[in-house]
């Protein structure tokens, strides 16, 4: 007859011990932990929820039906039948949708690029160790908080009476006459009056890029005898490489739509000349043409998204990044 220990009838040695011990101690934590860990993610989409509901509400439930009626002869009211592409055909050969997607790309480019060369040359300025740097750059901020139209027409005031009563005073012909009147300049009003607005979100992007560059670089390139404009060219340009992609891309999304500042400057004249097509689209809206502007509109929103899509696209391939 064989005697049983305490050991062999309680214990297994191959599965007891200090170290199984902690290792199933370990497992408990462990597996607490991940549930832990699961149920703070789940809080964390919870949370999420609401935001979605309201932009699907809001912005994706619209925009699809919107698309939706592109496809049909509605005109905001009453009956509508399904008549396919029409619409986008129709867009093609409009002079005057034409003219509004002209006028709204070239307004675009022009403006972005002087936002971003003035945007960046304050910020290079106030980077200096200057006096009154600090209240400088929150007066820039000012023209950021105040709401567009509200600028468009305090500047359509000085456009129209104070600049022409000037230059009446010291003999300056050419801008006798308002310019928002003159068809080939009132483009240049809009691109001032938006690029003042725009430049100081723009040069608060740039100026945190400038804080990033370390200062040692600067140093070591001075001792290699590189003057400003080389620093500018070969530290400063390539490093600021991220923070240009977000500007221009930000600043063309927004030029692109613009709206308030042309209502409040020209109302889209001379004529049609400053029409966006912004305003294109708006006014479809409230003259019955709800479903051919609505066409427009999916053009346009497509045109956007691969005019940003082909910004970052390019500025990858340069191997652009944030500093």
């Amino acid at each position: 007859m064989t005697m049983q220990t305490p050991l062999s009838r309680d214990t297994d040695p191959e599965t007891s011990g200090p170290a199984t011990d902690a290792a199933r101690t370990h497992r408990r934590v462990g597996a607490r932990g991940v549930g832990s860990l699961s149920r703070t993610e789940g809080m964390y989409y919870l949370f999420l929820v609401p935001a979605l509901v309201l932009f699907t509400a809001f912005v994706v439930a619209p925009a699809c039906v919107g698309v939706f009626y592109s496809f049909t002869d509605y005109l905001g009211f009453g009956q509508w039948d399904f008549i396919g592409i029409e619409n986008y055909k129709a867009l093609v050969s409009d002079p005057a949708i034409l003219a509004s997607y002209g006028f709204t790309l070239g307004f675009a480019a022009v403006t972005v690029v002087v936002t971003q060369v003035v945007a960046l040359s304050l910020a290079i300025a106030l980077a200096k160790k200057i006096r009154f740097a600090a209240g400088l750059r929150s007066v820039f901020v000012i023209p950021m908080v105040i709401s567009g139209i509200i600028v468009a027409y305090v500047f359509n005031f000085l456009f129209s009476n104070t600049v022409p009563a000037l230059a009446t005073s010291v003999g300056f012909g050419p801008l006798e006459q308002s310019i928002l009147g003159d068809p080939n300049l009132a483009w240049l009003a809009i691109v001032i009056v938006s690029a003042w607005q725009t430049v100081p979100g723009a040069l608060l992007i740039y100026t945190a890029g400038l804080t990033s560059i370390p200062e040692e670089l600067y140093e070591a390139s001075a001792l290699d005898g590189a003057t400003g404009w080389k620093q500018l060219r070969s530290i400063t340009l390539p490093l600021l490489g991220g923070f240009i992609v977000i500007n221009t891309v930000l600043g063309v999304k927004g030029y692109l739509g613009a709206y308030d500042v042309i209502v409040g400057l020209t109302n889209g004249g001379p004529g049609s000349a400053t029409s966006s097509v912004a305003m294109t689209i708006f006014g479809g809206f409230t003259g019955g043409d709800y479903a051919y502007q609505m066409a427009n509109a999916t053009v346009f929103f497509i045109i956007t998204v691969l005019i940003s899509v082909l910004q970052l696209a390019a500025t990858r391939g340069r191997n652009l990044r944030l500093a």
